[in-house]
């Protein structure tokens, strides 16, 4: 559930700082392939990837992070 929670917010605020999957993963150097499965919530990031999407999105991990974490 958490991880699905996660994957949401971070697709979202992908697609709003107009990025595909392609080159935010590219971008922080991980696969298409692992990027689509924390998007799906398949897999949970570690704290070094989100700091990286955070950065990488312009915003704080605490706006990535879902609200009822």
């Amino acid at each position: 559930m958490e991880r699905e929670k996660w994957g949401r917010r971070i697709r979202a605020f992908r697609k709003l700082k107009g990025y595909t999957q392609e080159s935010f993963a590219k971008h922080l150097g991980i696969s298409v392939s692992v990027l689509g499965e924390i998007e799906r919530g398949n897999r949970m990031p570690q704290l070094e990837l989100i700091e990286k999407m955070s950065a990488l999105l312009q915003i704080s991990i605490e706006e990535l992070k879902p609200e009822d974490i």
